[in-house]
């Protein structure tokens, strides 16, 4: 009976003393809250895969060496300046700036998006550079404070197979587990085994998404697998830098990453630094 008095006691004391503030508390629950600004996905005409040629292993030919049709600058209508076809290689002239990208950079994105699939392609590059592939991605654009629409970096919105130099780039050392090494699902999964070839050396990248089941292949192995949109795939964002907490937008994209169809682009990316493509080709499953 005591317990219940002073519980009672305490309760009208509270009660006494918020009416007498001049100020009403502010909500925890809505200080805590992180919102997830407004966004919107842009839509935008896509290329037609029948005008690209489909090699004996029945795989779709996105880049063959010579031309970078179906190839566009994310958030563009052309293909930034510093992409490049040299030696029969999609060919990023780096900077030096990092993810500044001076000059007309910018990440790559092949115009049409894919669902289930198998892509191969080969990679180098030069000594402490950084790259990655980006598959099921969206041209996801917000509103600065003066109301004028840009666009939001590529790789908040899908996941990325990590290209980089291990031995040389900082990265590699960064992230848990090796987790932002090359084949790596960036910040979340390592590839195991390690097994990527020097800088100046050519690598085979594999990426496999079927379904919500992807896997990353390095060098003819497989070297991880997860699965999207499940619980996994949360709890994994959740302890990565794009967590709810740390970047609510990014969370929300990656999260639901290619949309309710579940599909999206694939794309390279400028990091700043040299890196070379090719042997680009994707095979499409039902």
């Amino acid at each position: 009976m005591k317990k219940l008095f002073s519980i009672v006691a305490v309760a009208s004391l509270c009660l006494i003393v918020a009416s007498c503030g001049n100020k009403k508390p502010a909500a925890p629950a809505e200080e805590e809250a992180s919102a997830v600004p407004a966004y919107t996905v842009v839509e935008a005409p896509e290329v037609d895969l029948a005008e690209f040629p489909v090699d004996e292993d029945g795989y779709i030919v996105l880049f063959d060496g010579t031309s970078l049709k179906g190839w566009r600058g994310y958030g563009k209508d052309r293909v930034p300046s510093r992409w490049v076809v040299e030696d029969g290689c999609l060919t990023f002239k780096g900077s030096g700036g990092g993810e500044a990208q001076e000059g007309d950079g910018g990440d790559l994105i092949f115009a049409h998006q894919f669902k289930n699939f198998t892509l191969e392609l080969e990679w180098k590059v030069d000594k402490g550079s950084n790259s990655g592939i980006f598959y099921l991605a969206k041209e996801v654009t917000t509103k600065d404070e003066n109301g004028n629409e840009r666009y939001e970096p590529i790789y908040i919105s899908c996941p990325e197979y990590q290209i980089l130099d291990n031995a040389n780039h900082p990265d590699a050392q960064l992230g848990v587990d090796g987790n932002r090494q090359s084949a790596s699902l960036y910040d979340m999964i390592p590839a195991k085994p390690q097994n990527s070839k020097p800088f100046g050396e050519w690598n085979k990248a594999k990426i496999m998404v079927y379904k919500g089941t992807v896997v990353h292949g390095q060098n003819d192995q497989n070297v991880l697998e997860y699965h999207l949109w499940t619980q996994q795939w949360t709890d994994m964002l959740q302890n990565s830098k794009f967590s709810e907490k740390n970047w609510p937008l990014a969370f929300e994209l990656l999260n639901n990453c290619g949309g309710a169809e579940h599909q999206g682009y694939i794309g390279v990316q400028d990091h700043g630094d040299n890196v070379w493509y090719r042997n680009i080709r994707i095979k499409l499953f039902d």
